[in-house]
């Protein structure tokens, strides 16, 4: 299993992660979770960007995770929250770039969910999930 820290950021910098959105984003991102070989470990929010720690099978190139889970993210929250979508002028949630990073399961896992923690002003950032690594049953 292989695991990875992504950083996702909000069309224009836009503070569209209300506590709403982010309780939505953490459904959805579960549901992904169920549907697809992606299981997150923890989900972040901090206003305007999301934190991802993920893990996938070595098959699922990062980009694939990312791709899948901005994609399958913003067209939810567009549809189940109209408003989001007219913040940012009805056009993307996400930006077109985002970060990555590898991440090992003994060691430098503990070092970037402090890492995570400890990003933005801390009462602006939310953590919504947290889940231990595993192995998948597939």
């Amino acid at each position: 299993m292989l695991m990875y820290h992504f950083v996702c950021t909000a069309k224009y910098r836009k503070v569209v992660l209300t506590e709403p959105v982010d309780l939505l984003l953490k459904q959805i991102c579960l549901a992904i979770g169920d549907r697809y070989e992606i299981h997150f470990i923890e989900i972040g929010t901090d206003r305007d960007h999301v934190h991802f720690l993920v893990q996938s099978v070595p098959t699922m190139p990062p980009q694939r995770i990312v791709q899948t889970v901005k994609s399958i993210t913003a067209k939810e929250i567009f549809k189940r929250m109209p408003d989001v979508k007219m913040k940012l002028w009805g056009g993307e949630f996400w930006t077109d770039g985002y970060y990555v990073n590898t991440v090992a399961l003994y060691g430098s896992e503990n070092a970037v969910r402090e890492y995570i923690k400890s990003q933005g002003k801390s009462r602006e950032y939310r953590h919504l999930h947290r889940n231990s690594p595993t192995l998948f049953d597939h």
